[in-house]
């Protein structure tokens, strides 16, 4: 007999709701504090997520720091300045020149970083702003060496008078979120190359290749 026209056989599809994978979502990175040398932990529990511009996805999470926060960095950058004030201009040039050479052979690294960090393309910062971080940081490690004082003249008999440059402590400083690392470099290069400590607060949008340069500089400091 030959086949039937007009019916085919019935083939099933089994659809089960719900069963399409889902995007795991990647744990978070971590971010501490940098205080005296070395990560650690806020002394506050509150945290707040960094967002990827680019994406509008939360890739970090970093700590909401407080008062004792900042009294543990204040302390620690005064105690560091105590020794910090009396090196010479030479050795702070050899310091800013080390840092120098570190960020610049961690360049791909840094950039990469603040493509996280403020959604830029990525030669574009690697060429307009990691490289140019890396020039200020040795321009400032050239000043280092120039800092002079001047003779005021006698005003009074047997008496100099002279204006004498000297380091005056700890500098606070606050970077935006736009020239995350770039605004870093002008905020803590020239302290340092006059003698004095820092502590750094940046952007809470932007903290991650601010970190990741302090660590760098944790290792040469």
């Amino acid at each position: 007999r030959g086949p039937r026209f007009g019916r085919r056989p019935r083939r099933f599809c089994t659809l089960s709701v719900g069963s399409a994978p889902t995007p795991t979502r990647m744990p978070l990175l971590q971010l501490l504090n940098y205080i005296d040398g070395r990560p650690v932990a806020s002394r506050s529990t509150a945290r707040t997520e960094v967002v990827d511009p680019a994406t509008g996805e939360a890739y970090a999470s970093a700590p909401d720091s407080g008062e004792a926060d900042v009294d543990a960095a204040m302390t620690a950058a005064l105690a560091a300045f105590n020794s910090f004030k009396r090196t010479t201009p030479s050795q702070r040039q050899g310091f800013l020149l080390k840092i120098a050479s570190a960020i610049e052979a961690h360049a791909d690294e840094l950039a990469r970083l603040e493509c996280k960090n403020c959604g830029k393309p990525f030669l574009l910062t690697l060429d307009e702003e990691i490289a140019a971080a890396v020039d200020q940081i040795r321009f400032f490690a050239g000043a280092a060496r120039q800092l002079e004082g001047r003779a005021a003249g006698e005003y009074m008999e047997g008496l100099l008078s002279m204006i004498v440059r000297e380091p005056v402590g700890v500098c606070a400083a606050v970077t935006p979120w736009n020239y995350p690392l770039m605004m870093a470099v002008w905020k803590w290069a020239p302290a340092l190359a006059a003698g004095n400590t820092v502590v750094l607060k940046p952007s809470d949008t932007t903290p991650v290749s601010t970190l990741r340069m302090a660590e760098l500089m944790g290792a040469i400091l």
